[in-house]
């Protein structure tokens, strides 16, 4: 009697479980149920499109290609002859061995990438023979194409997820490709679309018997968006050309959007070269070349002594601060006298020996005297060298400088800006005017990169304001509305300020030191620079040949291009960065380069500094010795 209770007390107790268990999985967790978690249930992914890349003017940037990659489910794989599957699939059999382990560590219950990208004409032959192998099977899926080789440090590229990332995230499965760098990992969530989901019942043989729930958990592909760059591809080749042989970057902007026009690193390299099967050889040489660096955007992510052209940056505070105005003159005899010892003096190559210069002039021959006088005043208004710097600082910070711009690509860096309490920390409150003078020509402490330049000149194009620089204009044909890129940013210099520094800028064109790279009928506002360069070698510091640089923005009125052009160990501004500057300029707005000019054209195109930079390559005799 008791065993026949227990007996029906047993059965009761189990029909109770599996009915609670049916009614958790029905009722409470319903829709939330995830299929991914149950060993019984397949998943197969179907890969949307990935979206299209266009420039301003709607030339095809990035584009799509199949690509076959060979998938593995370890808990499914049979034993197999694995000289044979190694034959065809290429591989060596230490190399099958490391790829499973590799899989069934990230989840032997869930597919991987055993083997990415496999050529057209292999495909067409292991797809008849696949079928042997069971646990593996052919995935298609999408790999970018670059119709056009430029612009890769803007564009960026795709690449695998890594496991980590993959065992964290809810979309990603190890394998997977995601944006890494440029636009394609700014925008990633807009470019990758939504892949679609198809669940399928497996019994315990693991052969599919149907479909999961007839299919009402199944998903379609949502294609990714489509994008419009603010880039001008045929600029930005072009600029590119100029820059070959040589090292830099030039940056150009759209003064009354914000909009980027053209955002050049030199050295760099073919797009395509990081896609299909080549890419992990060639990422290889690329991101590990630490002498030219052509994975390093020098346009964002190099900081320089901004040089001269900072110059203008001191005549605005200057005159903000109503320490000079348009008739302060200032006598140069050669340079500037500083401090209270002997010796310290900065040389200055104006060319005006003697005579009072003003502010024009000033800027048009850039006299280093003027602006050390200027800077002097400013840090040490109201005697006080603390809170002048500070409020030159205020000023300077509010052009965008000394800080990340907000642009829309995933690199940069802050650069530098000193303020008072810099200083004070280095110098133990022991300092003035005086101890900082070398910031009063863009030289010092003081650091900017190329966008920031560009950015800076573009507000002195505007008189006083800018819109923060960004690389796209549309997503999927539609304009885009966020604030950052739509409302403008107000410096604090007075709008009037603005007049007289243009005018010179002007003049640096006409009578000054880019009066060699004018360009006929188009008024050139702009400032040449020449930025002193040192390395340490082996704790030595060396000094190697000037950077030349130039920023400028035209035409004069309703301007439709600013830029700042960088080119390392290119010397005078003038030489060099001048007339590459006044080429792009002139392609841009003309459209061509003039049969006058076109003698200056080839000359850039044929220069190369590769002599120079390969001097700087220290020997490793030299290194050991320390003679450098």
């Amino acid at each position: 009697m008791q065993r026949g209770f227990l007996l029906y007390f047993l059965i009761t107790l189990i029909g109770l479980i599996f009915i609670g268990r049916l009614f958790q999985l029905q009722i409470i967790k319903g829709d939330s149920y995830d299929p991914l978690n149950n060993a019984s249930v397949k998943i197969e992914f179907d890969y949307p499109e990935r979206g299209y890349v266009y420039d301003r003017n709607g030339k095809l940037l990035v584009a799509n290609q199949l690509s076959y990659d060979v998938m593995v489910q370890p808990d499914q794989v049979k034993p197999l002859d694995t000289i044979e599957f190694c034959q065809l699939l290429k591989i060596e059999k230490d190399d099958f061995l490391k790829r499973f382990n590799k899989a069934e560590n990230y989840a032997s219950y869930l597919p991987s990438v055993f083997l990415k990208q496999l050529a057209k004409q292999d495909f067409a032959y292991l797809q008849e023979k696949l079928h042997k192998y069971k646990g593996f099977y052919i995935q298609k899926r999408i790999i970018r194409n670059y119709p056009i080789k430029a612009a890769a440090n803007v564009l960026g590229y795709i690449g695998e997820v890594n496991e980590e990332k993959a065992r964290k995230s809810k979309y990603y499965q190890q394998g997977e490709l995601e944006g890494k760098d440029g636009v394609e990992k700014q925008y990633e969530d807009i470019l990758r679309g939504r892949k679609g989901k198809k669940y399928l019942n497996r019994n315990r043989f693991n052969k599919v018997t149907g479909s999961f729930q007839d299919g009402a958990k199944d998903t379609l592909p949502e294609n990714g968006k489509d994008l419009t760059l603010t880039l001008d591809i045929e600029l930005q080749v072009y600029a590119q050309k100029l820059m070959e042989g040589k090292r830099g970057g030039i940056v150009a902007i759209e003064p009354s959007t914000g909009e980027i026009l053209a955002l050049v690193t030199s050295p760099s390299y073919d797009p395509n070269m990081l896609v299909g099967r080549k890419r992990s050889k060639n990422s290889f040489i690329l991101f590990n070349d630490s002498i030219t660096k052509p994975s390093y955007d020098r346009g964002l992510l190099a900081a320089y002594a901004p040089g001269s052209p900072f110059k203008m940056m001191n005549a605005l505070v200057g005159l903000q601060e109503n320490v000079i105005n348009t008739n302060t003159s200032f006598y140069c005899y050669g340079g500037y006298s500083y401090g209270n010892r002997k010796g310290e003096f900065m040389k200055c190559h104006c060319d005006i020996y003697g005579q009072p210069i003003k502010l024009k002039t000033a800027i048009a021959r850039s006299c280093n005297s003027y602006f050390s006088n200027t800077y002097k005043r400013i840090v040490e208004k109201d005697k006080n060298p603390t809170e002048g710097l500070n409020n030159w600082y205020k000023h300077v910070s509010s052009f965008g400088l000394g800080d990340f711009l907000g642009y829309d690509l995933p690199a940069g860096v802050r650069g530098l800006i000193p303020d008072g309490n810099y200083y004070n920390k280095r110098l133990n409150y022991r300092w003035n005017g005086s101890s900082i003078i070398s910031n009063a020509i863009g030289q010092g402490e003081i650091l900017t990169t190329p966008i920031q330049l560009a950015n800076f000149t573009a507000a002195i194009a505007n008189r006083g304001f800018f819109f923060t620089p960004h690389i796209v204009k549309r997503i999927d044909r539609k304009t885009i509305d966020n604030p950052n890129y739509t409302v403008a940013k107000k410096t604090t210099i007075n709008k009037e300020h603005f007049t007289p520094v243009i005018e010179a800028m002007q003049e640096v064109f006409k009578t000054g030191t880019g009066r060699w790279s004018q360009v006929k009928g188009i008024e050139i506002c702009g400032k040449t620079g020449t930025a002193e360069n040192f390395i340490i070698v082996d704790g030595y510091k060396q000094q190697l040949q000037d950077h030349s640089i130039l920023v400028a923005f035209a035409p004069k009125d309703n301007p439709k291009i600013a830029l700042a052009v960088f080119v390392e160990n290119g010397g005078y501004g003038s030489t060099i960065a001048a007339p590459i500057t006044s080429l792009i300029i002139e392609k841009y707005i003309n459209g061509f380069i003039s049969k006058a000019n076109s003698y200056r054209e080839l000359n850039m195109l044929n220069m190369s500094l590769q002599e120079i930079y390969a001097k700087q390559i220290p020997k490793p005799q030299e290194i050991a010795s320390g003679t450098k």
